[in-house]
């Protein structure tokens, strides 16, 4: 028996969608930063931005997945919008893209010293 849809225009599930296409192209934009960033012989401090990157990934999908499942729980049974999920998953991602612009500006500072 499948979940009872709350919403018709089913709005969570967009959202759910929306939140694993943002995982992906972090993972995405992750593999091909170790195809991109320059490398150090000898050193993996290149790989830990992709290495990172992959982790967030995941850990984004899987917390999107939960916040869906939490969100439509709520909306079916309770149907109190106060209740549902906060802002801590967009929080987390605005961290990250914060990091890895920095971490972008500093690679190409450092390329460009020629370190």
């Amino acid at each position: 028996m499948s979940t009872p849809l709350f919403d018709p225009g089913l709005q969570p599930e967009r959202t759910a969608l929306a939140w694993r296409r943002t995982a992906l192209a972090i993972g995405v934009g992750s593999l091909i930063a170790l195809r991109v960033l320059p490398e150090a012989p000898g050193s993996l401090v290149w790989l830990t931005p992709a290495v990172l990157g992959l982790m967030f990934a995941g850990w984004l999908w899987w917390r999107a997945d939960r916040r869906y499942r939490v969100t439509t729980r709520v909306l079916i049974e309770r149907g109190d919008h106060a209740a549902l999920p906060g802002g801590a998953l967009p929080a987390a991602l605005l961290g990250f893209v914060v990091a890895a612009g920095l971490l972008a500006l500093g690679v190409v500072i450092a390329v460009a010293l020629g370190r």
